[in-house]
């Protein structure tokens, strides 16, 4: 798919005043994959998949892959449900030195260069360019931000190497960029965070105003031709047990300052948990490009220990069977391994054993591939397909599954339930950014 169109076409509708957006699904969990697959190709929308630089880079990341590896994990997917790569973007998101922030500038910027390359070559098409950050031997490191003029040259430095790659591979290669972050860092606020400030207008200006010029100071003036979107706080954000939910009237003066720059559209982080009606009014104002990630895996976290309660009732008094464990086997990895949730939850011991299980901020993603866990989720849905869950245990623990399931919707396999409780997010963000069929007819056909 040709991405420069993609987002061109975003640029144009809002020009019209028409709502058009993406929804961009920041997983690699293979659930909420499958289940973004499936939905969008049952309402015929083009689906655009991202991976972060602390998820995918050059040395694996968290997940494990590099980006031509998640590349080959997509298509896998995607071949897999029926869902033609075609209809499919891959965006690389922060893609810079951010995994290496705390070693010299030098360094972390040739590892970022290596990246941002690696993403290329793969074949990602969508790159958001984040060189925001610190490092390790700025002088500015006991700041939390970054002069925007060193900020600006590293984005410049990132993007002349990802066009030195594009040159190099066939025609129709280039990528389209993203600039721009939010506030605070990526992956949801920590509890306590101050509140949440809207971009100003005037900062926007100045950023794109500066971003500009360092893509001319580094010879990379074609590639601004093809700069869609910009990274903006429009005013959301999540933490451990709270949503900062958006408000037009706060982002009002940066919304308009958005039609002085008729190529470019807004690209907002952290969406995850907004209303409904908040995402619309997001894609209304101009974020026509809504990034979602942690509530994905947090329903898919609910599925799961919804249908470990489901196994329990059905085989506990069964001593011939093994059970999952799930939930303290995820614990367990948890506890084993406290670096990707430790600074993130605050509070007394159990308020800290809660956050780990039901956090909004969903750190328990970060797990789901350790081998034990993965062992257990497969035991988990192994035990229940081998039979007819009774209709009251869906009703209980999964209501609106149950619901799909009477109305012959959806079939009682679990890993279906589970996929089911994703497609109810992407539900709203396709209705809100104009690519879901009959929602959208509905929801419109409601309007005064």
């Amino acid at each position: 798919m040709n991405s420069v169109a993609l987002l061109r076409s975003l640029a144009d509708a809002r020009e019209q005043a028409h709502v058009l957006g993406l929804t961009s699904i920041c997983s690699a969990h293979p659930l909420v994959l499958e289940a973004a697959f499936e939905h969008s190709q049952a309402h015929d929308y083009p689906l655009l998949i991202e991976a972060t630089s602390n998820q995918v880079n050059q040395f694996g990341g968290y997940t494990g892959m590099t980006p031509a590896c998640f590349r080959t994990f997509a298509d896998d997917i995607a071949q897999r449900v029926g869902r033609s790569s075609a209809r499919v973007v891959l965006g690389g998101d922060h893609i810079g030195p951010n995994p290496w922030r705390h070693k010299a500038a030098e360094q972390a910027m040739d590892k970022a260069c290596a990246l941002v390359e690696a993403y290329v070559r793969a074949g990602f098409s969508k790159i958001h360019l984040d060189a925001s950050m610190p490092l390790g031997d700025d002088a500015e490191s006991g700041s939390s931000a970054l002069a925007p003029e060193t900020a600006a040259a590293r984005g410049a430095q990132l993007c002349a190497a990802a066009e030195r790659t594009c040159a190099d591979m066939e025609a129709g290669t280039a990528p389209v960029y993203v600039i721009g972050t939010e506030v605070p860092t990526p992956g949801g606020s920590h509890e306590g965070d101050d509140g949440i400030q809207v971009t100003t207008a005037s900062d926007f200006r100045e950023f794109v105003r500066i971003q500009q010029e360092a893509f001319v100071q580094a010879g990379v003036v074609q590639a601004w031709e093809r700069t869609g979107a910009v990274v903006v706080q429009p005013g959301m954000e999540f933490g451990d047990n709270s949503v900062h939910d958006y408000s037009r009237c706060a982002a009002a003066e940066l919304s308009a300052a958005l039609k002085e720059f008729p190529q470019l559209v807004f690209e907002g982080h952290s969406s995850d948990y907004q209303t409904r009606a908040a995402l619309r009014q997001l894609v209304e104002d101009g974020t026509a490009i809504l990034k979602v990630g942690p509530q994905l895996t947090f329903a898919v976290r609910e599925g799961l220990f919804a249908l470990e309660m489901i196994e329990r009732e059905m085989f506990s008094r069964d001593t011939g069977m093994e059970l999952s464990a799930l939930s303290s086997t995820l614990d367990e990895a948890m506890l084993a391994a406290p670096q990707h949730w430790m600074n993130h939850y605050q509070g007394r011991e159990h308020d800290i054993t809660i956050s780990r299980r039901f956090s909004l901020s969903d750190r328990c993603r970060y797990y789901w591939t350790v081998p034990p866990v993965q062992r257990a989720v497969q035991r988990l849905l192994a035990n229940l397909a081998d039979i007819t869950i009774p209709l009251g245990l869906v009703s209980q623990y999964l209501p609106g599954q149950y619901r799909a399931v009477r109305e012959g919707l959806l079939l009682t396999d679990p890993a279906a339930l589970v996929k089911d409780k994703v497609r109810e997010i992407l539900d709203d963000y396709a209705w809100a950014v104009g690519r879901h069929r009959q929602l959208t007819e509905k929801m419109e056909g409601c309007r005064p």
